[in-house]
């Protein structure tokens, strides 16, 4: 067994660095990651368009990516992407994670499934969603948690083409957006999206809404330490890394 938990990411685009990094600090040496990037789908600028996810998403691309990782002997691998493992429902979603888990020889997972274990892990069922996406693309992950029997209350879209442009977005603006996207019969708030750095805010809006918040980096990391069975103490970053503890 490694000293350490050792992650294997592999990341479509720029933006959560910020997120692993800070969380990787604050695992106190007891959290080693280790990122790949693979290919984005699409013409410049539409890359959260569906056929450019779809492009994004597909196995051998992914796979071509985790390949880099083989040699690290590591502990789990996620395919770090929320959008590029929704779009094609939850039975591709499950073939993207044993491509990459196959070629690493380690557990696997991705975003959009630890997004599903994530909220039956808290024993959440509804949920309203805050998404950066075109609204074709939101629904689709709306229709991935359907398939997984889990609700969506209330949606807003704030209808971004590409995850190049997410990073920018000022935290007062993501925090109001949230708040207002925040259905009271909800009990949890879902912000999709790895491109968004979000540990930095999540226990800010629990506060406000007195429920969960999950976000799409919060979730990848967590669903990647569930796999390995260890969890580093972590703390300042919600309900859902807290119980890593």
């Amino acid at each position: 067994m490694n000293e350490c938990v050792r992650i294997g990411m592999i990341i479509p685009s720029g933006g959560p660095e910020a997120d692993y990094y800070a969380f990787e600090q604050a695992a106190d040496a007891g959290v080693k990651l280790y990122f790949t990037i693979s290919r984005i789908g699409g013409a410049h600028g539409n890359d959260h368009d569906l056929d450019a996810l779809r492009e994004t998403g597909q196995l051998a691309w992914i796979t071509e990516a985790a390949q880099r990782l083989r040699g690290f002997d590591l502990d789990a691998i996620t395919w770090a992407c929320t959008s590029g493992s929704f779009m094609s429902g939850s039975a591709f979603a499950a073939r993207q994670a044993e491509a990459i888990g196959q070629a690493v020889e380690a557990p696997a997972t991705s975003t959009s499934l630890s997004f599903v274990d994530a909220m039956r892990g808290l024993g959440l069922r509804k949920a309203s969603v805050l998404a950066t996406y075109p609204e074709p693309t939101a629904r689709a992950f709306c229709s991935f948690l359907g398939e997984a029997g889990l609700s969506v209350d209330a949606l807003t879209c704030l209808d971004i083409p590409t995850g190049w442009d997410v990073p920018a977005l000022p935290t007062e603006t993501i925090v109001e957006k949230a708040v207002e996207a925040f259905s009271p019969g909800s009990d949890t708030l879902l912000i999709p999206d790895t491109a968004m750095p979000s540990l930095h805010f999540i226990e800010t809006l629990e506060d406000r809404l007195n429920v969960p918040v999950l976000t799409a980096n919060a979730v990848t990391l967590w669903g990647a330490l569930e796999l390995t069975g260890r969890r580093p103490s972590v703390s300042g970053y919600g309900t859902l890394l807290g119980r890593a503890v």
